[in-house]
């Protein structure tokens, strides 16, 4: 399955980005008013420069306390994206979010994001595949 096809399947309400002067506490607002696990940063909504995820901000929370909540995302995002493209395979993007523990990754077009994907709509996506195929053979055994 192409990542592509895990992007039709979603609901089609964008990605949710945020400036990189936004504050903390206004991300964490932000997350919790929309149900959301990540925030993507970008300076123009179009380009990705960092990801901010609940994890960056409770592991924050522990080391510093409260006063980190009046801090800029851009001191807490992560700067370093992984990202892929419509056409990368799921089973890649799977292994690549497991062995890099993170949740979240942005999909980029010609620089340009166009879509965000969760380990939760890999392994589901996954899931389904794994059904079809399950089926498909039980099918081929009992001569359907």
């Amino acid at each position: 399955m192409l990542v592509s096809q895990i992007l039709k399947s979603k609901s089609d309400d964008g990605v949710v980005t945020s400036q990189p002067t936004m504050l903390i506490s206004e991300a964490a607002a932000e997350l919790s008013a929309k149900r959301i696990g990540t925030l993507v940063i970008s300076n123009d909504g179009k380009s990705p420069i960092g990801i901010l995820s609940e994890r960056d901000i409770v592991r924050e929370l522990g080391k510093q306390g409260a006063g980190c909540l009046t801090q800029t995302v851009d001191k807490l995002m992560t700067t370093k994206l992984v990202t892929c493209s419509r056409d990368d395979r799921a089973d890649e993007i799977l292994q690549q979010m497991t062995e890099g523990r993170f949740r979240h990754m942005p999909v980029l077009e010609d620089g340009v994001l166009v879509g965000l994907i969760s380990l939760g709509d890999v392994v589901k996506a996954r899931l389904a595949e794994l059904a079809m195929e399950k089926n498909a053979l039980e099918g081929m055994i009992m001569g359907h």
